[in-house]
């Protein structure tokens, strides 16, 4: 006896349930002809995940339930097929209140149904809800308590017993254990578990442990997709009852995945493809790569616009750009000013040119000039300083925004980590624009990516794309005469791993000098990234790849006297 299992690891759309349910009812009708027996969407599929104070309107949760019954109604005739869909509900006590009242904080499911020859067989509300880096599910959801499990005819009509978990329900023992305790033979976990790197890693060991605990095999159903500052790399997966891997999908990319399990003494052998894993700097350009695209395409916007330095962050900005959404739809300004070296424009105009894209060149120093001399008599007897420096980098925002609302493509900004932790970055002039990139990638993970593109040509456009001086050249803003980036920060190794330490694993400064840091390099970094927080709170949402970005993981007051 088999049962086979598919797993719709599919792209979904926040909001979009008509489009949503299509997509479900497509992947039901392509996994029954190929003899499916369960088929698995990923948590909240419905909706997309995560729709946030959506959750707050009872018209959003109306759709929801409407899609459900779109869902339910379109697959009927899929003899034979189970179905898992994720969405939010109303508990049942309040269902029947449906349009009478408004849906309070904290006052929905987090829930999953089971479709069955066009009706609901059975629910569940996921028991444990996360509310820490990105999460915050308690603000929407209420949990469940009770144990969910199904029984599915495998080919030869005899029944397997399912115990379905959501996300975070799995990373704990009891809800497993109780759905065991119930009668499970196996584990299906749907899952919406955004991407940061080491995560596809963390939760294949968790999963491992859970099998271990249960003693049964285990599905991991996840979403693939970028929603706003988060990615969902895919990445789903199955475990034998050991917690051996038998099965892994494709990585940022929509796929239907199977496994077959079949009966073999007491347990399962499990048949499914494995792809392999990737190092960090292939998993890091894929979500970027992903995150841009569908940033730009979730959203509408016809292209990408961005400021081509001749520096190494443009540049990487760049090709990620290009990889996302084709030379076509991207387009450069190289906007000089008297400050901007020979080798910076010859840098710029020779990445454009192996990358095919649109390169435009426009001087700032007349721009720049007519600022000065409006400015001159309040200025007067004052040396020049970060003022005049700022004044450049706002002539270019301003100059890029005027293309994007003129040609409607998005600005791509380009600044790192390590600039958005220090406050290296300009408000309103290089921090100007619709969505930032590399906002979550340190500038010594910048140098890593770059070489790594290099050796590397994932989407086909090009072998090569960032000429080596741009990699090899001391970083600089070119805003003054010789400046370079460490003339105001310390080395990039040490300022990035005092960020690590300090914003992303809380460690305290006097841990980190105990660790062998500098004092006066510690108190300088942890200064700017106190006194930096208004900036970053103006600063164009980004994709967020580690663990602690600054985004939603990141919540710190403006106005604090509190010092570490």
């Amino acid at each position: 006896m088999t049962l086979s299992i598919c797993v719709a690891q599919l792209n979904f759309v926040v909001g979009d349930m008509a489009g949503n349910a299509r997509k479900m009812i497509d992947a039901a009708e392509a996994a029954h002809a190929r003899g499916v027996n369960l088929l698995l969407t990923p948590e909240l599929a419905l909706c997309g995940y995560a729709a946030e104070d959506l959750y707050l309107r009872p018209a959003f949760v109306d759709a929801c339930d409407d899609a459900l019954k779109v869902v339910a109604a379109g697959t009927a005739h899929l003899k034979g097929l189970h179905i898992v869909v994720g969405h939010p509900a109303r508990p049942a006590a309040a269902a029947g209140q449906r349009r009478e009242r408004s849906v309070s904080v904290a006052h929905l499911h987090n829930a999953a149904s089971v479709l069955h020859a066009g009706a609901v067989t059975h629910a569940y509300a996921k028991r444990e809800l996360p509310n820490y880096q990105v999460f915050d599910e308690r603000r929407y959801f209420v949990p469940g308590h009770d144990t969910c499990v199904f029984d599915v005819a495998d080919n030869e009509g005899r029944s397997v017993r399912v115990g379905l978990l959501i996300c975070e329900d799995a990373w704990f023992d009891a809800p497993a254990a109780d759905a065991k305790a119930a009668g499970a033979e196996l584990l299906a976990v749907i899952n919406a578990s955004p991407f940061h790197a080491g995560k596809g890693g963390d939760r294949e060991a968790a999963m491992r442990v859970r099998c271990q605990a249960t003693g049964l095999p285990l599905v991991y159903a996840h979403l693939v997709g970028g929603q706003d500052e988060i990615v969902f790399e895919g990445r789903s997966f199955v475990l034998a009852a050991d917690g051996v891997l038998a099965g892994r999908a494709v990585s940022f990319e929509e796929t239907l995945f199977d496994a077959a399990f079949t009966r073999q003494g007491a347990g399962w052998h499990i048949t499914a493809d494995t792809d392999r894993a990737h190092s960090p700097e292939a998993d890091l350009w894929h979500a970027l790569v992903l995150g841009v695209r569908d940033y730009l395409g979730k959203n509408g916007f016809p292209g990408a616009i961005l400021g081509l330095s001749g520096g190494i962050d443009s540049a990487l900005v760049l090709a990620i750009a290009v990889d996302a959404l084709g030379k076509d739809r991207v387009r450069t300004v190289m906007m000089p000013s008297p400050y901007t070296a020979d080798i910076s424009w010859i840098d710029a105009r020779d990445m454009a040119a192996r990358l095919g894209v649109r390169y435009d060149e426009i001087g700032i120093a007349p721009q720049f000039e007519a600022f000065k001399a409006s400015l001159a008599s309040e200025f007067a007897g004052l040396p020049e300083d970060t003022t005049e420096e700022n004044l450049q980098a706002r002539i270019r925002g301003t100059l890029l925004m005027a293309l994007s609302n003129k040609f409607g493509s998005i600005v791509l900004t380009t600044g790192n980590k390590s600039e958005m932790a220090t406050g290296y970055c300009t408000l309103y002039g290089d921090m100007a624009g619709g969505f930032a990139v590399i906002k979550d990638v340190a500038k010594t993970m910048v140098f890593k990516l770059a070489r790594w593109r290099n050796a590397h040509d994932p989407y086909g456009t090009g072998a090569n794309p960032i000429p080596e001086r741009i990699i090899v050249r001391p970083p600089s803003a070119e805003l003054r005469p010789d400046q370079k980036d460490q003339d105001s920060l310390p080395e990039y190794p040490v300022l990035d791993a005092i960020i690590e330490r300090y914003m992303e694993n809380d460690q305290s400064p006097a841990s980190i000098v105990a660790a062998g840091f500098d004092r006066a390099d510690v108190d300088k970094v942890v200064r700017l990234i106190r006194i930096n927080e208004y900036k970053r709170r103006q600063a164009p949402v980004g994709i967020r790849v580690t663990h602690r970005s600054f985004g939603k993981d990141w919540r710190y007051p403006i106005t604090s006297k509190y010092r570490a």
